[in-house]
Order: structure tokens, then sequence, then C-alpha cells
């Protein structure tokens, strides 16, 4: 067994009270493996290429990336070698043995078109606000996409061209080039091909055959060519069930359900079935001037079909258990942070929302970002976060310029590595942060979303404080408070932003959006 996947090196051995502290794993050396669609310089970006969604599927073979125009672009891996050849065959392959995931463009499809609600005089944006991979089935690839108002379900697959041949007529071998006019009845046999051994009347003169028929009629065959196309093909539609725009959508374990969460209500679906759905949580009060907070993120569990977790903007995640009633008006527990006494400010409340949550791949913690930090959470301890990684401190006196201009009300995802042992977000000026969650660990890497990551790497912040939390927390606060300009000392940029990223599920490589561009890479 690999030791890096025992429970003694999870992030939460400190927290459980492990008698012997575990060193921490090397820091991770990250490089620039590729890029899709780089942007050339002084080159203007068109908004609806702006990546809006990107997920890796549970093998990592594939990737789907969304944006602003309602396009779902597909790419697959092509580094994997043949499980099945032997040992020659894969040292005769020049490939080092440490190769770094490589993709190529796939396919890709037109998700989403703009659309109108007369009903409400709305316009709804095409813009893919989440994708989500399905289970695969027949070599074909499923997936899950939504904008604002309407969920769609995808099938991708290959198909092999079918065409028509053209039906020939061979003249050359008629004898004396003579002709004779189709018999609509005869009293002889006929010959083959509609021949007939004498003249008769007909009844339409523009029909002639020669005498014996054309022995080389071919009647149009459908034939099917080696070349293949890949065809999308939307399978379902899930509409009018979100009064509110749809924040997040999630595939259950079971492989046959999954959820939609807006603002004030989750729904859960049926694959099969997309003319109903049950609603499972509901927020909305009687009276909407009651409304103190709404829902930011929802996500199932990855191995408990019966579980989930939903965040608010107040800060809080809610864990509900849907075993418990039909409607989960009431949580099985809730994780939330409480704040300092005398640390209430005008914009505590916006930067405590919380813009994303993720399940670690075994279950065990959850991760959450709101816009200053990033927290782990172990399931199993709901008295607070067992680390708190410090992603935007060096903003927070400049938080009224951010609310001017709505820069704090940006949503950053986030991401673990399958292991575990290291999370990853993003921040402003194209860069991207990776932390260290394993106990003792003080590895802390930014990097920018260009071909050199490295270019505005900061010096790593001093080792983690304790204290700094309420005691019953037990976690870390890790990360720098320096990081409000780049190395040259010139201000970070808030009009570039890296919102969207995602961690393969079983190798350090991440990809992350900036812009238009998708960047890739591996540690």
């Amino acid at each position: 067994m690999n030791p890096r996947d025992s429970d003694d090196d999870r992030p939460a051995a400190a927290a459980a009270g492990s008698a012997a502290p575990q060193q921490p794993p090397q820091p991770l050396d990250w490089r620039f493996a590729q890029v899709f669609g780089e942007r050339a310089a002084g080159e203007d970006v068109q908004e609806v290429d702006i990546i809006s969604a990107i997920e890796f599927d549970k093998s990592g073979d594939h990737l789907a990336t969304g944006d602003r125009g309602g396009r779902v672009v597909l790419f697959e891996r092509t580094d994997a070698r043949d499980q099945h050849a032997n040992r020659s065959e894969l040292e005769r392959q020049d490939v080092p043995i440490t190769r770094h995931p490589e993709f190529r463009y796939k396919t890709e499809f037109q998700s989403h078109e703009p659309e109108f609600d007369y009903l409400k005089s709305l316009e709804i944006e095409e813009k893919i606000n989440k994708i989500k991979w399905c289970q695969t089935a027949n070599n074909a690839l499923f997936l899950l996409s939504t904008n604002d108002k309407t969920i769609k379900y995808w099938k991708v697959q290959e198909k092999k061209i079918k065409q028509v041949s053209v039906m020939t007529l061979d003249t050359s071998t008629v004898g004396h080039g003579a002709t004779s006019r189709a018999s609509t009845s005869t009293s002889k046999s006929p010959l083959p091909n509609g021949g007939s051994s004498e003249k008769s009347d007909c009844v339409n003169s523009d029909l002639l055959f020669p005498p014996g028929g054309y022995p080389s009629l071919r009647l149009p065959v459908v034939t099917t060519s080696q070349d293949v196309n890949l065809a999308a093909r939307c399978r379902r539609v899930y509409a009018h069930a979100h009064d509110y725009h749809i924040n997040s959508i999630s595939n259950n374990s079971d492989g046959e359900t999954f959820i939609s969460a807006d603002d004030l209500r989750i729904n859960l679906w049926n694959l099969e079935i997309n003319s109903q759905s049950f609603n499972i949580v509901d927020v909305k009060p009687t009276n909407m001037e009651d409304l103190t907070e709404v829902i930011t993120c929802a996500e199932f569990h990855p191995t408990h079909c019966n579980t989930l977790a939903y965040s608010s903007s107040k800060g809080s995640i809610r864990l509900i258990d849907l075993r418990q009633s039909a409607l989960c008006d009431n949580h099985s527990k809730i994780f939330e942070e409480h704040e300092a006494p005398g640390a209430r400010s005008f914009f505590t409340e916006i930067i405590a929302s919380i813009s994303d949550v993720k399940f670690s791949r075994d279950g065990r913690y959850l991760l959450s970002r709101d816009y200053m930090t990033l927290k782990l959470w172990d399931l199993n301890m709901d008295s607070g976060p067992v680390s708190t990684f410090q992603v935007h401190e060096h903003l927070r006196p400049r938080l009224c310029d951010l609310y001017e201009n709505d820069s704090i009300f940006d949503k950053f995802e986030c991401c673990l590595s399958g292991d575990g042992l290291h999370v990853a977000t993003g921040s402003y000026g194209n860069l991207f942060r990776v932390f260290g969650s394993t106990p003792g660990s003080t590895e802390v890497t930014t990097l920018e979303a260009s071909r050199n990551p490295m270019r505005r790497q900061m010096a790593n912040p001093n080792r983690p404080t304790r204290g700094t939390m309420t005691s019953m927390a037990r976690g870390v606060r890790r990360g720098g408070e320096n990081l409000g300009v780049d190395a040259n000392g010139n201000s970070l940029d808030f009009s570039t932003k890296l919102l969207h990223l995602a961690w393969h599920p079983t190798e350090n490589s991440i990809a992350c959006a900036a812009a238009n561009s998708l960047y890739m890479y591996y540690a």
C-alpha cells in the first residue's frame, strides 16, 4: 500500500491526535504542460470565448470546458499507454517514464443558445455555468451542462459515416443500343431487371428498356465507410424547474440521479425523467423580506448516495441526509466558523460567502472557498476547520475598492488533489495557489497561468502559526499576506482573474482557465 494513502497521512491527522507526526511530502515542482487557445500579445478576447467551466471525468482521460458562448469543448488524453502491452514493447516506446498527461482537442458542440423568457421579460444567457461528467456506456461519453435556467444531458459518440452509393447504369453491355418500352402488363414471364421478351403497349412511353433489360442496373445501397465522426446528441432537457439562476449541478454516486441548485432551492432529478423533479431543500421564506441567506453551491458525497452538502452566503456548510425526510429542512451537521468578537464590519458577510465546495475523493474531507480563504473541514469534526489557507488576506485593506468595482463578488473555485495532500484555488492577475494540506506542511506555491508559471513566484511565507483560531477549531492558518504585488512591485490587475480550475483525479496535474485560454501544468 502506498504510504501516501494511509490515514495517518491525511490532512486531519493532527486533529485526530496521532502519536507520531509524519514527515510532510516534498513540495511539488510545477511545470508547464500545454495550452489551448493561447492569446497572442495584444489580441482582444471575445466575451463569448471566455471559459466559464472546467471538469475532468473520473478516469482523468477526458476534460470538458464550457464558455460564455454556450459551447462545450472536449479534450481527450493521448499519452495513455496500452495496459496490455508487454514490457519489451513499452521499453521500445520513445517515451519517458515520468511523462506528464497530454491532451488533444476531441470535439465541440453548441450546448445552449440565448433565450428570452417572455413571461418575466428576462434574457437567458447561453453561458455554461457548470459541467458534470456522467457514467460512460458503450464507448459513449455522457455529460450534463447547464446555463442559468436549463440543464441538458448530452451523449457524445463516435459514429461511422454512412453514405448512399449512386445508382449507375452501364449501357456498354446493352447490345446494338436498342431500346424497348417498359410494359405494365404482359402474359410473358418477365426477364431480370424489368425486361420483357416482347414489345407491348406502355402507359408511360418515357420508360424505355433495352431488350433483355439492364443487366448492370444497381439499386442504391447504404454503405458504411471506415471514417468516423464524433456526434453530440442531446438526450434530455431538464427545464422550467428553477425560478432563480442555477449555480451548481452534481451527480449522485448511484449513477441514476443528480441535483441542481439555485439561490433558494435544490431539486433532485432522475437522469431518465425530465418531466418532473423533487424539491429536497427550500430556504425561501414566506415573506421575502425575511430572507437572510441564499444557497451558493451544492455537492453530492462521492460515495454515499444519501448525503449531500450545500453552502450558503453566510459562510456555513450544511450536510443533509436524504433518508431523514422528503424535504430536508433540517441538516444533520453544520460546518461554520464563528467570527471573533468585535471583528464584524460592513464586508464581513460578503467575504464570508462560500463560492465553492468540493469533497475529497474518499469523502472524508470537505474543501470550501470564500473570498479570503480556503478551509478544509473534517466531516467527523464540525467544531471548526482543520486547516485554513490564506489566499486574499493581503487584499483586506482594499475591500472598499473591491466593493466599488464589484470584484468582491467574484466566485473563485477550488479543488483537491486525488490523494488529498494538496489543495488549490485561483486569484487575481491570472495567478493560482497550491497549498500542502498535510499536518506541518508549509508548502505554498504561487503560479501564473502562462508558459512560465514561476515567473511571478513569491517567496514562501513564514511557517504557519497556531493559536490564530479558536481552540475548538484546532486548525492551522497557512499562506502569506504579502501577495498584493507581483515580482516587480506592481499591483495586481483585478480585471484578470483565474476563477476556474480542476485537479486531475489521479495525478498531480491542474487545468486552469485564463480568459479564453486553457493552461495545463504537472508536477
